[in-house]
């Protein structure tokens, strides 16, 4: 409570008359203690005198109090006096970390318990701690419990199994909450680390694994990386790679790293022994779990041995010694070890992209005479190994892109050949990793792996990015590939998609702004120059200006080029003050855009003057604005009226809708007598006039009750012998059951 806060009447408590107060100089004795209340003797009351905090004083004792003694004099009393403080909601739930953390295996078991912090709060009864929120959550319940002394604690419960490679970590929050009232909570954040346990075998990435690798290639030739992963984690998830199931002397020609998967060359490869090979790859944990995968190697073959020629003559002697000899210009060589066995080598590198294939003529003779010969021809052809890389038409590739494009739209195609044939001749064309304006470069353009089309992802805007430079890399499909790289570079060619802006004169909204001209202006004075930029480029960027409207042509003019206002002629003093200019700025783009801009002009000597006139612009817009207010309010009512004259007269067609019904009901017919009607056919005189009301049946309320002029009255002529006649016009309506009933007052007169 504040500083002067009402706590009780202490006179009507204690019984005790104000002058008793007064005249006993009454005052309040705490002893050492902080006097917390005020005695106003004047009224008799105790006031708040200090700030008293229920938790400062009593902490969690409840109920919480303070005594005092009121003393009188003359006589001396002595009262004393018990102030109990209730609680108020002024604290909230807090707990004594922000942030609590848990490691938790993936293994515990369900129903775990994990004790969580307990907060703490310093209020009392309903307005202290009264319940723990958690964050829902798939895997823990919140358990809570009381403990005697009424403090409430608060405990996580596994529900459901942890799966560390689904979900390594858990954020939670914990909520304390109060019962006061508005209700107010403190909360702690809860890190969960799941800890992993080998609960996952290694996986390879592929089954089965397909590699080529030349004969004679050379130790630590590198043939293909096999990869298996493992979702634990630490060294759970660390994988081992060794060969597994395979022949020894396969196994022996070749190595794997252990940790990367590696797989290279041991020792030499002889085609003509092992034209493929087939070897088993085993990848095991810590934990000794274990997969397998094969790895299929195709060898290529190498032209390593010399084609064996065995020539026969029967002769013997001279007659059967045999040469050979090659016809021809070939890069090859007949070579004899034995006798009348020849091999046919190389005598030179063969390059299959220059001959692919040959044909060799052999001649073989003999030593007689006359000596005789033959013929032989061998039709030879070049095997291709990857040696040349693919080679783009162009180093430097580039074109041209209209800003606002689609996406998707396809820009150039880039063309790389091989000289290669076959799957050594495959060309994929990739995208080289780059950044252009701070992102990737796939954000802008991708590339079709086979046929090279370049085509962009996104629309582009000039005024935001004006080129793109990349790089395209050809690979081939060779065992190891080539490649090569060509740049290119796409201009975004601008569009006239902007307006232009006038920066000056600035358009305000509330105030005006006017050059003035003196009257004294000779021809060809500067009155202002209106100032405008265009954000797109070249042509489209070309601005021009022209006078739109003017009060007189004759008096101002707009310079094309520069946009500078000047008068044409003298300016005299028939000439108006007020002068409102509206110039046109356009671009030179197709189609053009433009922009207006008004230009105030006052022709006056004199700032007053100037004042003055233009002040009739802001009255203007005033009563414009008042206008427009008016004319919407009178639609609106005028609408309003429409809807309720609408909607009263659909009310009262639907009410002699349902009349109509109950008056054409078959109801009986009761003669009705008024009260008011005599018989005037007595021998009684009747001194005054009366009227009378008609005689009507229900069934008559269908038609209406007109009362009619004084030309259709009845009236009754009494004579002296006391009979009466009735007079009645020439058409009764009576007797017309479906016309209107015209009733008209009768008049009695008498003689």
């Amino acid at each position: 409570m504040k500083k002067g806060s009402l706590v009780g009447n202490i006179a009507q408590d204690l019984g005790l008359d104000l002058n008793r107060l007064r005249s006993g100089r009454a005052r309040i004795v705490t002893g050492e203690n902080i006097q917390y209340t005020e005695l106003k003797t004047d009224k008799g009351i105790l006031v708040v005198n200090e700030r008293i905090d229920r938790e400062q004083l009593c902490g969690d004792v409840t109920p919480c109090s303070f005594t005092f003694e009121i003393l009188l004099e003359k006589p001396m009393e002595l009262h004393p006096v018990t102030i109990e403080i209730l609680d108020v909601n002024d604290n909230v739930p807090t707990f004594q970390n922000s942030h609590l953390q848990f490691d938790i295996s993936e293994s515990a078991v369900l129903g775990s318990r994990f004790v969580l912090e307990s907060a703490d709060d310093a209020d009392v009864g309903e307005n202290g701690l009264q319940n723990y929120l958690l964050t829902p959550n798939d895997n823990f319940v919140l358990k809570q419990r009381v403990s005697p002394d009424g403090s409430r604690h608060a405990e996580m419960v596994l529900q459901k199994s942890l799966d560390r490679e689904q979900q390594p970590r858990l954020s939670l929050k914990l909520l304390a909450v109060d019962g006061g009232n508005p209700q107010k909570s403190g909360t702690v954040n809860i890190e969960i680390n799941i800890l992993d346990v080998n609960d996952n075998a290694p996986v390879f990435n592929q089954s089965v694994y397909k590699a080529t690798v030349m004969e004679n290639a050379h130790k630590g030739t590198h043939v293909v990386t096999v990869n298996a992963s493992d979702a634990d984690s630490g060294s759970n998830g660390h994988v081992m790679y060794s060969f597994s199931k395979s022949k020894v002397n396969i196994a022996d020609m070749f190595d794997i790293d252990e940790v990367t998967g590696r797989i290279s060359v041991a020792k030499e490869i002889d085609f003509e022994k092992d034209k493929k090979i087939e070897l088993r790859i085993e990848a095991k944990d810590q934990g000794g779990l274990t997969d397998s995968s094969t790895v299929e190697i195709d060898v290529t073959d190498v032209n390593d041995n010399a084609p064996v020629i065995n020539v026969i003559d029967l002769d013997s002697g001279n007659n059967g010694q045999v040469s050979c000899a090659i016809e021809g210009n070939v890069p090859f060589k007949i070579k004899s070890n034995l006798r009348n066995y020849y091999a046919l080598v190389t005598d030179g590198v063969l390059d299959r992209e220059t001959l692919s294939e040959c044909n060799i003529t052999i001649i073989a003779s003999d030593a007689g005479s006359p000596p005789l010969s033959v013929k032989k021809t061998f039709y030879l052809k070049v095997s291709d190994i990857n040696d040349n890389a693919p080679v783009f038409s162009h180093v430097f590739f580039s074109a041209s892109l209209a800003e606002n494009n689609f996406a998707g739209v396809s820009v150039l195609t880039v063309k790389a050949k091989d000289l290669d044939e076959n799957q050594n001749a495959r060309i994929s064309y990739i995208l080289e990793e780059s950044e252009i304006s701070g992102s990737p470069v796939s954000e802008y353009v991708s590339v079709n792996a086979e046929s090279g089309v370049i085509y962009v992802v996104r629309s582009f805007d000039y005024e935001q990015i004006k080129q793109l430079v990349f790089s395209v890399r050809a690979q081939d499909g060779g065992s190891p590939p080539l490649s090569s790289n060509a740049t290119v570079k796409i201009m975004i060619q601008d569009q006239n998609d902007n307006a232009p802006q006038v920066l000056y004169p600035v358009q305000t909204g509330g105030s005006l702004v006017a050059e003035i001209v003196p009257r004294s202006a000779d021809v060809g004075y500067l009155v202002t120059k209106v100032v405008a930029v265009d954000v797109d480029s070249g042509q489209n960027a070309w601005l021009s200006y022209k006078l739109q409207k003017s009060p007189d042509r004759t008096l101002f003019e707009v310079d094309l080029q520069n946009g500078q206002i000047r008068t044409v002629r003298q300016v005299t003093d028939k000439d108006a003050v007020k002068q409102r200019l509206t110039v046109i700025v356009e671009d030179n783009g197709q189609p053009s855009r433009s922009a207006t801009v008004t230009v105030n002009v006052a022709v006056a000597d004199n700032f007053p003057e100037v004042l003055s006139e233009f002040t009739d612009f802001t009255h203007d817009k005033e009563y414009n604005d008042n206008l427009t207010f008016y004319l919407v309010l009178a639609l609106a009512v005028v609408s309003f009226l429409f809807i309720t004259c609408l909607v009263v007269i659909i009310s009262v067609k639907i009410y002699r809708w349902r009349q109509s019904r109950f008056y054409h009901s078959n109801l009986p017919v009761i003669p009705y007598y008024p009260p008011r009607y005599s018989d005037t056919l007595g021998t009684e005189t009747l001194p005054h006039l009366y009227n009378y009301d008609v005689c009507r049946t229900t069934d008559s309320r269908k038609s209406d009750c007109k009362f009619g002029t004084v030309g259709s009255q009845n009236i009754l002529i009494m004579g002296p012998s006391s009979t009466g006649t009735l007079q009645q016009s020439e058409k009764s309506i009576l007797d017309e059951p479906d016309s209107p009933l015209e009733v008209s007052s009768s008049i009695f007169t008498t003689y």
